[in-house]
């Protein structure tokens, strides 16, 4: 196909409607067709990446191979699609002043007033049409964050009237994503928020080719043909989008409703070919109904949002479905978790996963619930700082070494098992400056995590800054911890375990971010299984 196409997803009436999984849905369904397909976020933050946002504010940041700290949609993307995303596939307003900034002070704009209309939409422009010029995709999804008529998404929208003009008929459509709200008091749904929403988007000279309806009940044909009408599309452009058990029925349910039947229509491409979700449908069967069931205790100090923890929990979906399994997670306050009460907290649970994070608050808890899984002998897993709080559990309790720390918490602790990487002890910008990307690991022939991954060599996407110190590795695999995977260029750990524990794994690494329908990801598919075990083990020895 010579010209790629462009799908752009904006969003009207309130926030959070799920622009994210309508993109990727849509994406499914066009994959399935057998189109190359990609998605990208446009974010309207003037942070330059989400790296440094509180997940309060902004929910987990999810990182790509290459390295780049992005919004959580991404990790939608990849989980939908199985395909890997990148730098270009999160533009953030932070980033495009950046660059216009920077090429102003370099005088790449010849002495010429530096203006929203052009320079900043021109950049905006190049950065959507990066990944559709690779030559790499036949459609790139494009979803703008924010809300039609949000101040700082009016040059994303602008750049989009744009681009549209630009490419011509056929070539880029709109889908606007709105509310149709359900009045009680009235006992009825109203189309008025959407067709305002419509309105201002027309403000902006752009026109929706495709309405999709996020609803709690059923649109009726006199309402899609109401909102057709005065909202300017055909009747099978209203699509309903009604609230679903999980959001992997999405793409299912956009099919039943001709969602990628129309967008490909308005795009003038062939839809003679149905989408193939067999594997899809295959997964959700499972998903939806588990021959038995497990209790994880997730002990994290962002439980309150769950979208912190957002691939994690996905990556429990994934594992649980393929152990035909229903993983029930039970989040714990990690800063609520004391010597006092930690039984308390932690009884009845099959397993137990310690999270990741950053700063000293809450690290005291999650030590605890990684003694309570040692000693207990819980099957354990944990991510990034869980991993370094495991290290610190057991110097503590095990080598004796009272008051280890990581230098990130206590940078005057005489243990530090935890410490700097040397070349991060000058950095005092915090943006960017972590070990960021995908990063080699090699694991030690003959371990648990050698037998988890069925493999030697392997390859995984990391967040931190803080190390293993290597000065204490000969006393602690004296002592029962073995590290068991290491980066072969750096000789850094990324692996920890104990041998004589029923299943204990901590990774320095984030697993979460790889983990996709399609394919879960072995660490928390074993995990899953191995709990499974255990408490089935337990039942027959009370029994």
């Amino acid at each position: 196909m010579s010209q790629t196409k462009y799908i752009f997803v904006t969003g009207g009436v309130t926030s959070s409607l799920g622009k994210g999984i309508i993109a990727a849905s849509l994406a499914k369904l066009l994959q399935a067709r057998g189109y190359r397909t990609t998605i990208q976020k446009l974010d309207p933050y003037i942070n330059v990446d989400p790296g440094t946002l509180n997940p309060y504010e902004h929910g987990e940041c999810y990182v790509t191979d290459d390295g780049a700290e992005t919004d959580l949609d991404l990790g939608h993307y990849e989980r939908f699609l199985n395909v890997r995303t990148s730098q270009a596939n999160n533009v953030t307003t932070g980033r495009i002043y950046q660059s216009v900034i920077e090429k102003e002070r370099k005088g790449e704009f010849l002495g010429k007033t530096v203006q929203v209309v052009p320079h900043i939409t021109n950049e905006i422009k190049e950065r959507i049409q990066i990944l559709g010029n690779s030559g790499d995709y036949d459609i790139v999804i494009t979803e703008i964050g924010g809300t039609v008529g949000d101040i700082e998404s009016l040059p994303y929208i602008e750049s989009v009237r744009q681009l549209l003009w630009e490419l011509g008929e056929g070539n880029g459509i709109v889908v606007h994503l709105t509310l149709v709200p359900f009045l009680s008091a009235a006992g009825e749904l109203k189309t008025k928020p959407t067709q305002h929403s419509v309105k201002t988007l027309m403000e902006s000279g752009i026109k929706a080719d495709i309405l999709v309806c996020r609803t709690e009940h059923h649109i009726s044909d006199d309402i899609k043909r109401k909102l057709a009408l005065f909202c300017n599309v055909r009747k099978e452009a209203v699509i309903q989008s009604i609230d679903a058990s999980t959001i992997y029925d999405v793409p299912l349910l956009m099919q039943e409703e001709g969602l990628d039947k129309v967008a490909l229509e308005k795009l003038n491409l062939p839809d003679d070919k149905s989408p193939d979700l067999g594997l899809w449908e295959q997964f959700l069967s499972r998903h939806k109904n588990p021959t038995t069931k497990v209790t994880i205790g997730l002990v994290g100090k962002y439980v309150e949002l769950q979208d912190s923890y957002k691939s994690i929990l996905e990556s429990f979906i994934h594992a649980g479905a393929a152990n035909e399994v229903k993983v029930e997670v039970r989040s714990i306050h990690s800063e609520h978790i004391s010597e006092n009460d930690v039984d308390k907290k932690l009884m009845g649970l099959d397993g137990i996963l310690v999270a990741p994070g950053f700063g000293e608050r809450g690290i005291e808890g999650k030590i605890l619930a990684v003694q309570y899984a040692r000693e207990n002998d819980i099957p354990f897993l944990g991510i990034c700082l869980g991993m370094q709080m495991a290290v610190i559990e057991f110097a503590r309790n095990v080598l004796g070494l009272e008051n280890a720390n990581s230098t990130e918490m206590d940078e005057s602790t005489p243990y530090p098992v935890i410490n700097l990487m040397e070349e991060q002890k000058s950095i005092t910008n915090m943006g960017g400056t972590m070990r960021l990307g995908s990063w080699d690991c090699e694991l030690l022939e003959d371990t648990l995590v050698h037998q988890v991954y069925g493999e030697k060599d392997i390859a995984e996407r990391h967040r931190h800054r803080f190390e293993f110190n290597d000065d204490y590795l000969s006393r602690m695999k004296e002592a029962g911890l073995l590290a068991s995977g290491f980066n072969p260029k750096t000789g850094l750990v990324e692996v920890v375990e104990i041998p004589s524990h029923p299943w204990f794994i901590g990774v320095q690494y984030h697993p979460e971010y790889k983990s996709t329908v399609a394919d879960p990801h072995p660490l928390f598919v074993g995990f899953v299984k191995a709990v499974l075990m255990q408490k089935q083990q337990t039942n027959a020895s009370l029994a």
